[in-house]
């Protein structure tokens, strides 16, 4: 997609939104999805000056972004990030996959080395982003990730073909499989996105990898159905598991938007888990726009808080 035309001064007022550590989180959040959705390489620039902040959460996101926005400009940054033992692991498998999502050559080396990363997390990260740059190069293009992906995000596999959905539930829950197919059937999953499928995806929350149960409360949050609610809270209520785990739990809460979401989200940004917390608030600032004609996360310029 084109960057759409800004001017600097333009984004700058929006960065300067996105790098006040003295706005709400939610705020921020917003200016952050205007720079990716403007999509230049000042965007790039700017979004690289966050990687300061003490916010796991927002450091996550910022590397997400740069993933979607798929520009190689964001390359050398990533990698910086993946690299730096001091961020933390949450903000260093983001990386990981945003390196994935670019789907570059160049970056083989690196990331096979970090395939091999003691923390579980980062080396299957790096193992699917090795997966997915290798399955891009041997089909010519990245076009078989979108198929019939109607969320139009980048992902980590391409979806399965075929429409069985217990042979494609039996492939998600197949620990003795690959974590790329398995992937690939989670996606297939979500595409669907009928109660059965939902269903299906649920009983990933079963799985081994914290890496994997954190990517299946993401694409229930991209369904955003109800039928998920219950597994979702559950899951949250969980402090036991892993914060990336729970974090994505509540962001997927915050889309389903129910009042028996956000009474769940009311009680844990209270959590002792600050990942957790934070996601909780945006998961509300979520539940707010779902209700109302308020800001959308994918809109353009106008609307980050300073008006």
């Amino acid at each position: 997609m084109p960057a759409l035309k800004v001017s600097d001064e333009q984004i700058e007022k929006v960065s300067n939104v996105l790098l006040d550590v003295d706005r709400p989180l939610k705020e921020r959040f917003r200016a952050l999805f205007t720079l990716k959705n403007i999509g230049s390489d000042k965007c790039i620039d700017e979004i690289a000056k966050g990687f300061k902040d003490s916010s796991a959460l927002l450091k996550h996101e910022l590397a997400y972004c740069l993933g979607q926005m798929q520009n190689q400009k964001a390359l050398p940054l990533l990698v910086s990030v993946l690299e730096d033992d001091n961020q933390e692991p949450i903000v260093r498998h983001e990386a990981g996959e945003a390196i994935g999502a670019i789907g570059s050559q160049d970056a083989i080396a690196l990331i096979r080395k970090y395939a091999r990363h003691s923390l579980p997390e980062i080396a299957e990260t790096c193992q699917l982003a090795l997966d997915r740059i290798d399955w891009i190069h041997n089909h010519g293009s990245d076009e078989g990730y979108q198929g019939d992906n109607p969320y139009q995000s980048v992902d980590p596999a391409p979806p399965m073909k075929g429409d069985d959905i217990d042979q494609l539930v039996e492939t998600l829950l197949n620990e003795e499989e690959t974590l790329f197919k398995r992937y690939r059937a989670m996606f297939a999953l979500r595409n669907m996105s009928t109660p059965e499928s939902i269903k299906g995806l649920c009983k990933g929350f079963s799985a081994t990898s914290a890496l994997f149960r954190h990517e299946i409360a993401f694409v229930l949050g991209q369904i955003a159905d109800p039928v998920s609610t219950k597994s979702l809270i559950t899951v949250l209520q969980k402090t036991e598991e892993h914060g990336m785990v729970r974090h994505e739990c509540a962001e997927a809460l915050g889309a389903i938007a129910t009042p028996e979401c956000l009474e769940v989200l009311e009680k844990y940004r209270k959590d002792n888990e600050r990942v957790v917390r934070e996601s909780c608030d945006i998961a509300l600032d979520m539940c707010e726009y779902e209700n109302s004609d308020q800001f959308q996360y994918a809109d353009a310029l106008g609307k980050t808080g300073d008006e």
